[in-house]
């Protein structure tokens, strides 16, 4: 098997991975090589000694177009999503990437680790090429004095779940992907925001089931990286027990967020005095009083409803009284709160009853590989679904939490969950795993 062919003086990503000031630069393609620079070529397969590569090597083609230079020249492409992962220690990543064709049109969506969305549609004509950076967080199970993670089997697999294998996975799709160039630096300076909650929260592995912590990535400029520690079926309690909680506040720089949902698992907590009003308010204040002593800045989100639906044709509150004990705290600790839960409700309002199945998981047999039977769920969202929540989290974040409103990106355009975006010309390519298995909770 061919791997790859070494740039002049740079070492294998491997052995650079044991310098916290290293950096990673990739030329793809056949051509000539730049200097400094590492090739990758269509056979170079991922591999643990060299410490990078293509997972998927098998889908990718070169060309090369002879000019402009050695970067712009040529290029990786392919019909289908492929991924490119390098080893790096735990922490932020600046990712440059040049995208283009000397000699034809490209449309690139770039997603990172597990189905984090990056950049979307970066389209270029003939000979114009486009040089985009964004910011991507890697996280280890590891936490300290012998501590870690405590992962779930999901997360276990096998394969071990992106989001903790110890390398920066990027997935590039779209109709005609142009890989030039790749480089990736550490950013040790970059405000991380840290996403604490469950699966409607999460970065959500497989196809068609999406959360809003997995699109609200393309929403930011470079120099914030979002920390996605959420996991399905998780509760405030499962939270902290998992030591995810633990394992956030120990990552976490003075002036990072954590943004904190929680309330669909927590409600069916039976124990004695458990409930909204009561252990919930306990442990949220807890959390938030902690994220404060590592002089971080907590901000509550309240839980978006399911999709319930009353006889008079309106959406039915199914966590109102989490909403509002996630409202109190707030309130009572002077903190902002992002109401998700209300903008939920006026975006299935704005939808209807039956064009809300649009926003969630309601797909017929055989929409995707392997799924035998219909799927329904009422808690759980698509791309689209997870796409315009996040849209209400950003809307939420220009209203109540102005220092990070900021490091909003520059394409945010106003966004009102009355008048959402059309599901039909939403289009957000999908990713190659699929699963017919919903997600842990309700």
């Amino acid at each position: 098997m061919v791997l790859a062919s070494i740039g002049q003086g740079v070492k294998p990503a491997s052995a650079q991975a044991t310098g916290a000031k290293s950096s990673w630069k990739f030329d793809f393609g056949a051509g000539k090589v730049e200097p400094g620079y590492i090739q990758v070529l269509p056979t170079t397969t991922y591999s643990p000694e060299t410490g990078y590569g293509l997972e998927t090597p098998a889908l990718v083609t070169n060309q090369d177009r002879g000019k402009p230079d050695n970067l712009r020249r040529d290029f990786l492409t392919s019909d289908k999503p492929f991924r490119f992962s390098v080893a790096v220690p735990e922490g932020n990543y600046s990712v440059k990437v040049i995208l283009g064709d000397g000699a034809g049109q490209s449309n690139t969506t770039i997603k990172a680790e597990q189905r984090r969305l990056m950049l979307e549609e970066v389209r270029t004509i003939a000979g114009q090429f486009e040089t985009r950076t964004f910011t991507v967080n890697v996280h280890a199970p590891q936490i300290a004095e012998g501590r870690e993670v405590a992962l779930n089997a999901r997360e276990l697999g096998p394969p071990l779940s992106l989001n903790w294998d110890k390398k920066l996975t990027l997935e590039f799709n779209g109709p005609r992907p142009c890989i030039c160039a790749v480089e990736i630096t550490p950013a040790e300076e970059a405000l991380t925001v840290f996403l604490a909650g469950d699966s409607t929260v999460t970065d959500q592995r497989d196809e068609p089931w999406a959360a809003w912590g997995q699109m609200l990535p393309r929403f930011f400029k470079p120099g914030v990286a979002v920390a996605n520690y959420a996991e399905s079926g998780l509760s405030l309690k499962s939270f902290k027990s998992q030591r995810r909680q633990e394992k956030l506040l120990s990552a976490m720089k003075p002036g990072d967020y954590a943004f904190i949902q929680f309330g669909h698992n927590d409600q069916k907590d039976k124990a004695p005095n458990a409930g909204a009003f009561t252990s919930y308010k306990d442990i949220l204040r807890d959390f938030v009083k902690q994220v404060q002593e590592m002089r971080g800045r907590p901000v509550l989100v309240t839980s978006m409803e399911r999709r319930r639906w009353s006889d008079e044709g309106k959406p039915q509150p199914t966590l109102a009284d989490y909403a509002e004990a996630t409202r109190q705290v707030a309130s009572e600790e002077n903190i902002p709160v992002i109401d998700l839960n209300a903008m939920s409700l006026k975006f299935y309002e704005a939808m209807g009853p039956e064009a809300s199945q649009k926003a969630f998981v309601f797909y017929a047999a055989n929409t995707f590989p392997g799924q035998k039977e219909a799927l329904k769920d009422n808690t759980h969202f698509n791309n689209y679904g997870a796409y315009e929540l996040a849209r209400c989290i950003v809307e939420g974040i220009k209203a109540n939490v102005p220092a990070l409103a900021k490091s909003l990106a520059d394409d945010v355009k106003s966004f009102d969950p009355a008048k959402p975006d059309s599901a039909e010309s939403f289009n957000l390519p999908v990713s190659p795993l699929a699963a017919s298995e919903k997600p842990a909770g309700n």
